[in-house]
């Protein structure tokens, strides 16, 4: 369980490209720090499993579904990525409940700069749009962000502003991306468990 709150901008040290999979050699003196074998580490939003360290590098194999469903399929050496251990039991929850469970990728639309902040807007894709909701939580390359605004488009998607302040451009990929690129996304896990209720509730009728 993780938090959405980036402890560290890692980078990517190597990509093992498999048949059906993919092992990741990540950079990161403070989440290697106390990593052990078998220890949880979110890459930008996507909790994997470390299989060996090496001073402040560890490695991460990726399987085929994750590669399917987030951006970590077209990830390459040199690359920038978002850091997080899983929260300890003793920590603080600052940003809001995240799994690691990537539900799939969105798409920056554009940003808007400010004098110190910025506005990006991001197209959520129709399946996942339903549960986004204005001033509620979503992870975006695993950073706990609030939806500031959305609209739904004509295509069924919708584009989510999210604010980022001065502290998640400088230490977050966040600053980095670009119109155009993708970037991972995980809704709030509470509206997929209730819809998953309601739903059964209505079919048991």
């Amino acid at each position: 369980m993780f938090t959405g709150i980036i402890e560290e901008l890692g980078q990517v040290a190597g990509v093992e490209s498999c048949a059906d999979s993919a092992r990741l050699s990540i950079r990161g003196p403070l989440v290697t720090a106390d990593a052990q074998l078998g220890a949880s580490i979110a890459v930008n939003g996507v909790c994997l499993t470390v299989t060996s360290v090496d001073g402040g590098t560890f490695t991460a194999d990726v399987m085929a579904e994750t590669l399917a469903r987030t951006s970590l399929a077209s990830a390459v050496a040199g690359a920038s990525v978002n850091l997080e251990r899983a929260v300890a039991t003793s920590g603080r929850l600052g940003g809001h409940i995240v799994q690691g469970h990537v539900d799939g990728t969105g798409t920056v639309v554009d940003r808007v700069r400010g004098e110190r902040w910025e506005l990006v807007r991001i197209a959520v894709p129709a399946r996942l749009g339903r549960y986004v909701a204005e001033k509620g939580s979503i992870a975006i390359d695993g950073v706990s962000l609030t939806v500031a605004g959305l609209e739904d488009v004509d295509d069924g998607s919708t584009v989510i502003t999210v604010s980022l302040i001065p502290e998640t451009l400088v230490r977050t990929t966040l600053g980095q991306r670009a119109p155009g690129d993708l970037v991972n996304l995980e809704v709030d896990v509470l509206a997929k468990y209730l819809e998953r209720l309601t739903s059964t509730m209505v079919g048991a009728r």
